[in-house]
């Protein structure tokens, strides 16, 4: 595939292959850009953003409105993208692409709702005779730099509400899974967006990285990925608008009155989909003493019977992590804890990529399992005695994405909600649930800014006020 520059899709002399992470086989590959690439997306993306800003909102909202219905017909074919490139199940390729038509719908919806406000004037001293109001209008040029786990719902959560907003990007999917943005930037360009609307620059963040998020041109940067890569963007931006979207290693809490069954079924759903590749997965379930050996009891069957295999094969749950070397540190990370104690209680086999749901129980804090951001299909399971020492375990990290806790008792829910240092909180269900129109975001080194097209409109769009001195009478 090529990538888009500057209002025609380009090749390169250098290619990057796109593999499966399933079997290594070459999926497609896509040109390696390079710096010279970046001023030309960038220079075309100024142009961009002076069509987008006089395109009226009901015509950007046309626009993604006709994306999202091509997407939606072509779900099949994004979902084997999908799994070719990331090797998620096809199951679960399918329902990102579900999402990602409801995150385009969204986002072109808000393209018709943007306005400023009045603002009372007269309420203030020497503000009689004063009309003020604000007007909300498009940065200018946004880049948008997508992960690998989500590598069409997440590009979509960039892309429509800076296009709502009336801005032109300039995107750089992750180098693993670029194909669905690829796609997507075609679909767009069929639904009639601008021609400089939209760049799509396919290469390596370390070879393109810097150009791209310290170029004076850029007045607003997206990002989705690590914590060490996002502090890396920060450094080199300058002055202009950034939204971090970074790590996580969240927390479960189960109470002693909870209902175990549906704590194991949440825990087996939301630890080890995508290959536990989500940023808000159960990774910790702090566990009370009380229950503690209950809970392990109906987590395990549920665990054990994840398949594992070929994403393309309806029967398989759970696929390859998107590279062997990932796979091969999970299993470096389970053994370490169980040198230091901790107890494998299912899972903990690696073929390849793939690495097999893993229960890791009797882990202590301190071990790399619990407090660094695992990635992958394992969980780890801790004892506490009362709920303020969950908190606190809870909130012993430099993360703050998202947190759970299972209880039936108010005070304790409550008590969670105002405590926890996590930026989406679930309560009777795990953390990794996210509906694409609500706020989310993460507290600490998780993070700033909020997706879901409402939010991230106001992320992609600067504020003006406007001031009449129309006198006194």
């Amino acid at each position: 595939m090529r990538m888009y520059v500057a209002g025609q899709w380009v090749d390169a002399e250098k290619r990057i292959e796109v593999l499966n992470p399933y079997d290594g086989s070459v999926v497609d590959t896509v040109p390696r850009a390079d710096l010279g690439d970046v001023d030309r997306a960038l220079a075309g993306a100024v142009r961009g953003a002076k069509t987008m800003a006089r395109l009226p909102g009901y015509d950007r909202y046309r626009i993604l409105k006709r994306a999202a219905d091509l997407i939606e017909a072509r779900t099949e074919e994004f979902a084997r993208t999908l799994t070719l490139e990331e090797g998620k199940s096809l199951a679960e390729s399918r329902f990102e692409v579900s999402r990602a038509v409801q995150t385009l719908t969204l986002s072109g919806e808000e393209a018709k709702r943007l306005h400023g406000e009045t603002v009372p004037l007269d309420g203030a001293p020497g503000g009689a005779g004063k009309l003020a109001f604000t007007l909300r209008v498009p940065c200018g040029v946004v880049v948008a730099i997508t992960p690998f786990n989500f590598p069409l719902n997440l590009v979509c959560h960039k892309v429509g509400p800076a296009l709502a907003a009336g801005n032109a990007v300039v995107l750089k999917p992750a180098e693993d899974t670029p194909l669905s943005a690829i796609k997507l930037t075609e679909v767009l360009l069929e639904a009639g967006l601008p021609a400089d609307g939209i760049a799509c620059l396919t290469g390596l963040g370390e070879e393109i990285g810097d150009a791209l998020t310290g170029d004076r041109r850029v007045r607003k940067i997206t990002f989705t990925g690590s914590r060490d890569v996002g502090e890396r963007i920060c450094h080199v931006a300058g002055i202009k608008k950034v939204t971090m979207e970074l790590g996580s290693n969240s927390a479960v809490i189960v109470m002693p009155d909870a209902d175990l069954e549906k704590v194991a079924t949440a825990v087996a759903a939301t630890g080890y989909s995508n290959a536990g590749q989500v940023c808000i997965s159960t990774q910790r379930v702090l566990t009370s003493d009380r229950i503690y050996g209950d809970f392990l009891d109906a987590l395990t069957p549920r665990v054990a019977a994840l398949t594992t295999g070929n994403p393309l094969d309806e029967r398989t749950k759970v696929g390859p992590m998107i590279k062997e070397q990932e796979a091969i540190r999970v299993e470096e990370w389970v053994q370490e804890a169980a040198a230091g104690g901790a107890r494998v209680i299912t899972g903990g086999q690696r073929q390849g990529a793939i690495y097999a749901p893993t229960i890791v129980a009797d882990v202590r804090p301190e071990m790399r399992i619990s407090c660094d951001e695992l990635f992958g299909p394992a969980v780890a399971v801790t004892r506490f005695e009362s709920l303020d020492e969950a908190i606190a375990l809870a909130n012993d990290s430099i993360y703050g994405l998202a947190a759970a806790i299972f209880t039936e008792n108010l005070e304790w829910a409550m008590q969670f909600a105002r405590e926890v240092e996590a930026g989406n909180l679930m309560i009777n269900w795990g953390p990794q649930w996210r509906a694409d129109l609500m706020p989310y975001g993460g507290l600490k080194e998780s993070g700033f800014g909020k997706e879901g097209p409402r939010y991230a409109v106001e992320e992609m769009t600067e504020l003006k006020l406007v001031c009449f001195h129309l006198g006194t009478r």
